[in-house]
């Protein structure tokens, strides 16, 4: 991997982590694009450390603010609310791992999964604006879908923005809790593949991942974002587009 392959796949995650178009799958993409080969997913978990740092810098203040308000009964729900959103991700994660990391290698996979996320994601238009209150269901829901999307090519905020718009959520509580709810998740699965990694094993030169590292944190910013302001604007569900053009162009030329 040379140094402008780590910096443009990192890019690829920045952009395409919080955009609803499956980071994982375009990862798979984009490596095979290049002819890069990265055994294992060290490399995946490194970009993916990268745009997690992105949450922590856009969401800060609301941490900050659930932080000092722990004592106070909301707060305390709505934390509640990501441990169960969470918990479906750590049983599947955990009893499906080496599946899971089986299926990054299969490109017919992540065409079918693109196309099965672009539909999703049209069908978004056809849903009206609420703004019903999360509960532990809404939020079990969304954590459902979220442990489903650790299939490469589906894509895990467009699954979890779009449960939560079908619960009744409006656009910027399903996004808020979409991605909060990503802190856990990523870290997790950056703490296990850490713990699976033998020493001397990992084949990327430490320079190269720190430059995919912060090439998907500055771009995950802006992307992320960019993202919060289109689901005001009523455009989420334009991305099903792309999805199912990649998806199709993907399958065809196989």
């Amino acid at each position: 991997m040379t140094l402008t392959d780590a910096i443009i796949l990192g890019i690829i995650q920045g952009i395409t982590e919080f955009l609803p178009i499956s980071s994982s799958g375009h990862l798979v993409l984009g490596q095979t694009l290049l002819g890069v080969n990265t055994p294992g997913n060290v490399f995946e978990v490194v970009t993916h450390l990268g745009t997690l740092l992105s949450v922590l810098y856009v969401f800060w203040k609301e941490l900050s603010s659930m932080i000092h308000s722990l004592q106070k009964q909301d707060t305390q729900k709505y934390i509640l609310f990501l441990i169960v959103g969470t918990l479906p991700a750590v049983i599947i994660g955990l009893a499906a791992k080496d599946m899971i990391t089986d299926l990054f290698e299969s490109i017919s996979m992540v065409a079918g999964s693109l196309i099965f996320t672009g539909i999703i994601l049209l069908l978004t238009q056809r849903l009206n604006e609420k703004s019903k209150q999360l509960n532990w269901k809404k939020g079990l829901m969304i954590g459902l879908t979220q442990a489903f999307a650790m299939i490469p090519g589906i894509s895990r905020s467009g699954m979890t923005i779009s449960t939560g718009l079908a619960l009744g959520l409006s656009g910027k509580d399903a996004a808020k809790f979409s991605f909060l709810l990503a802190i856990p998740a990523i870290a997790g699965a950056g703490l296990l593949t850490a713990l699976d990694v033998e020493p001397g094993s990992i084949s990327i030169p430490f320079f190269q991942l720190s430059l995919a590292f912060f090439s998907a944190f500055i771009v995950g910013t802006i992307s992320l974002k960019w993202l919060l302001g289109l689901l005001e604007s009523g455009k989420f569900h334009l991305f099903g587009y792309y999805c199912l053009m990649v998806g199709l162009i993907t399958y065809l030329s196989i």
